[in-house]
């Protein structure tokens, strides 16, 4: 489903895919004033605060995620204290506004969505810009236990599908002794299953469905497919033109 140009909050996930977080912020916390108790408001705007911090730190370049090796051995970046204190910040107003409506109703669609979201978000801010993994393996399983509770009553709620495939395509990758050792902890490991997740978010999903499809894309080159890595990154090209970042990888690919 396509983000709507004129939908307040899609129009704030559109402008952080097109890296226009000033306008992103901007939007969003416009639509929390018109919308007070809606977690989904400072969850969004938490979003737009470590994808601004993500392109900022360039830590969103496919070959890091292609490339075992230099991901393991990358540098852990500058973060900027202002922005994490403001990210949590809003995290935390995400999760007493959900838990607030979760006590009167316990499967309640869109804050249970707004906790799968901060959790994944807590699980990148560890791990892409922390390197803090184990801690972060806590966050993205605790997601897709909940991703997993939201869709058994709202099925058709594809942005959740992420959360699933994420833990399952990302860990999957691993060696079979790390593998073994995640599922002491509880965490799934399929790839095959987080790539037909993956790909739900990637056709049918909401504000997520442009990340599901730069994930499908990492994983394409990592299955040597840069074919299809080439479609994925044109149609995001396409939609956000204002983001270089497609383009860029685009260059990259023979």
């Amino acid at each position: 489903m396509s983000l709507s140009p004129t939908d307040p909050l899609d129009l704030g996930y559109r402008q952080m895919y097109n890296l226009q977080f000033r306008e992103a912020h901007a939007t969003i916390q416009a639509y929390e004033q018109s919308h007070p108790g809606d977690p989904f408001g400072p969850t969004s705007d938490a979003a737009a605060y470590l994808f601004d911090e993500f392109n900022r730190l360039d830590v969103l370049q496919t070959e890091l995620f292609v490339d075992d090796q230099l991901f393991k051995q990358r540098k852990r970046p500058d973060a900027d204290p202002a922005i994490h204190e403001a990210f949590e910040k809003d995290l935390a107003e995400s999760n007493r506004e959900a838990d607030a409506i979760l006590q009167r109703s316990a499967n309640d669609r869109n804050a249970l969505l707004a906790k799968v979201f901060d959790l994944g978000l807590e699980a990148d801010y560890l791990s892409m810009i922390e390197k803090r993994n184990l801690e972060a393996l806590h966050y993205t399983k605790s997601g897709g236990v909940l991703a997993e509770k939201l869709l058994v009553v709202a099925p058709d709620c594809y942005d959740a599908y992420l959360a699933v495939g994420v833990e399952n395509y990302l860990l999957g990758l691993r060696t079979a002794p790390e593998r073994w050792m995640f599922r002491l902890y509880g965490a799934e490991t399929d790839k095959n299953r987080g790539i037909r997740t993956l790909q739900l978010t990637a056709e049918k999903g909401h504000y997520l469905l442009p990340l599901a499809q730069l994930l499908l894309a990492v994983a394409a080159l990592r299955d040597n497919d840069p074919n299809r890595a080439k479609e994925l990154l044109r149609n995001l090209a396409q939609e956000f033109p204002n983001n270089p970042l497609y383009q860029k990888e685009l260059a990259r690919l023979p």
